[in-house]
């Protein structure tokens, strides 16, 4: 399983295909911005931003740490395994067969109709092990993508939903604890266990 990883919150997609530039001048001969589109072949972004319902979702490789029929099924053997986890198809092994597209089940591997080769994301290797964060990632105006750890970001995610809870609990309680003051330490009256099930009920812990 990959040690790195990208959050995607589409709820902070706006749609500009921002990631999608940067991952075809990533993977471009110039990698220049003004140049990569004008380059015979041009190059083909890993990753792609969908429009579903009302949300635009950044949708690339998920370098899923059960990728053993990816990476047996060619006979070629253009698909290996990084020593940081990356799931990567190496391009002068791969023949076009795109038996890899058939067993995604993410549908993150295009086809390069000039190369006539197998393409998906490759999580931007070498900028990583330079210490650099992929190129969608650093690109994103909106940080709808976030790269680290996959136990650094959860606490990232764990820290801002607890400090949405609080913030919720807190409006409750203001409307919910009695204005009664204790007449000793000036801290409000303890809550009835009535009050402090309904407390609870309206932030969805009972």
């Amino acid at each position: 399983m990959s040690q790195y990883f990208i959050l995607v919150s589409p709820e902070l997609c706006t749609g500009c295909k921002s990631c999608e530039i940067a991952c075809a001048v990533e993977h471009s001969r110039s990698k220049s911005v003004y140049l990569a589109h004008l380059e015979v072949p041009p190059p083909v972004p890993r990753v792609r931003v969908l429009a579903v319902d009302s949300y635009s979702v950044p949708m690339r490789c998920q370098h899923c740490a059960d990728a053993s029929m990816l990476v047996r099924m060619p006979r070629t053997r253009a698909i290996s395994r990084s020593p940081e986890g990356f799931i990567l198809i190496d391009s002068a092994r791969c023949i076009g067969c795109l038996m890899c597209a058939e067993a995604c089940p993410f549908g993150a591997v295009r086809f390069d109709p000039t190369l006539r080769i197998a393409v998906k994301c490759d999580f931007c290797a070498d900028r990583v092990r330079r210490g650099l964060q992929p190129a969608c990632v650093e690109a994103c105006p909106t940080a709808a993508l976030r790269f680290g750890s996959l136990e650094s970001l959860m606490a990232e995610v764990a820290g801002a939903k607890a400090k949405e809870l609080l913030k919720k609990l807190s409006a409750e309680a203001r409307i919910l604890l009695s204005p009664a003051r204790a007449e000793e330490g000036g801290s409000e009256a303890p809550m009835s266990p009535a009050a402090l099930r309904e407390m609870y009920k309206s932030v969805g812990w009972v």
